[in-house]
């Protein structure tokens, strides 16, 4: 099993999960801020290493209407200073090719989105970079089929990759998680992530914008956890309820350092 190793942080099928969190989308430089320090004290507290996440364009929204974030300019600032204050990995979606080398002079892993993993250009633009790439699997494709996502970065001569679960459609409105995947992805030898917060999306539900179910993001943080998998993904936020996207299934930053210290209890049984 590889390896990635992004600043000072190993991630590994082995090691104890690495955290990465933070809100769906930038807001403000304060408000990055602010969300940073309260997961930077949870994490401490639950003894987690961590990355910071925020994306500075979200360029899937349910409709016309729905906030897409600071956008790239302004975010890539933001993530900078984030990562540089708080001496901590920065990660960030990138949603076309001439998106990768640009936010690769500012943040430590790039993340493709669930709807692009397919889209060759991207993943190699993203694997040329030689940053550490975070390939979330779509909720229309098997496992196993993120293989060839992985052939596709591989061929740029970058292997710093790790390969996410984040749901399968099931029905309209609804995802549910196939813990398969995360020992069948691992097979490709690279580490994975659990998005516990996207898993519990209800995609389109709320008509304008999307739904989502909260309450099963730590039931399922458990199970990917007693599996194994290098890291769990969680969108945090002050207020979900008010988020200006994907509220309904981040969890309150209030509640992280208590989450975060049972996941840790089920990290250290698992890898004991």
């Amino acid at each position: 099993m590889k390896t990635v190793t992004v600043r000072d942080i190993k991630i590994a099928q082995n090691l104890p999960f690495t955290l990465i969190a933070g809100p769906c989308q930038l807001e403000s430089l304060e408000h990055a801020r602010m969300m940073a320090t309260g997961i930077a004290e949870a994490c401490a507290a639950a003894g987690i290493n961590w990355v910071f996440k925020a994306s500075y364009d979200k360029a899937n929204r349910s409709s016309l209407s729905g906030q897409r974030g600071v956008g790239m300019d302004k975010g890539l600032e933001i993530l900078g200073t984030i990562g540089q204050e708080f001496n901590v990995p920065t990660i960030t979606d990138v949603h076309e090719p001439w998106h990768c080398a640009k936010a690769a002079e500012v943040v430590d892993i790039l993340q493709i989105p669930a709807f692009l993993c397919r889209q060759t250009d991207l993943l190699l633009a993203a694997g040329e970079t030689g940053k550490a790439i975070n390939v979330k699997k779509g909720q229309f494709l098997a496992p196993w089929d993120m293989g060839n996502a992985v052939k596709k970065i591989e061929s740029t001569g970058n292997e710093n990759i790790m390969l996410c679960e984040r749901g399968t459609t099931f029905g309209y409105g609804q995802l549910v998680t196939d813990m398969r995947s995360l020992p069948i992805m691992a097979a490709t030898g690279y580490p994975t992530v659990f998005d516990a917060t996207h898993s519990v999306q209800m995609p389109g539900s709320k008509g304008t914008s999307t739904g989502g179910q909260r309450e099963f993001v730590e039931p399922l943080a458990r199970a990917a956890i007693a599996i194994g998998t290098g890291a769990v993904f969680i969108e945090t936020h002050e207020d979900p309820d008010n988020a200006p996207s994907d509220g309904p299934n981040m969890v309150p930053l209030a509640e992280m350092t208590a989450l975060l210290k049972r996941l840790k209890a089920y990290d250290d049984i698992t890898k004991g």
